[in-house]
């Protein structure tokens, strides 16, 4: 057991530069899941809801390179 909590004491990482990633993750997710959902709803607007989903999804990831970068 003791080599365990010392393994774990020697783990070193970006604990903001995860948290980054994985708000980033989801929140591409969620704007793609609901841009298909709302391009079902209305088909005829699908041009202008791929462009606002492909800029959320731009605007998350840019969430994780500043947590990347910024947080060395």
């Amino acid at each position: 057991m003791m080599e365990i909590l010392a393994d774990v004491a020697n783990v070193s990482g970006s604990v903001q530069g995860a948290l980054a990633c994985l708000g980033a993750a989801l929140g591409v997710g969620w704007v793609g899941a609901k841009s298909v959902e709302s391009i079902g709803r209305n088909p005829g607007a699908f041009g202008k809801i791929m462009v606002l989903g492909i800029l959320g999804m731009a605007f998350a990831e840019a969430i994780a390179f500043y947590g990347l970068f910024l947080g060395k």
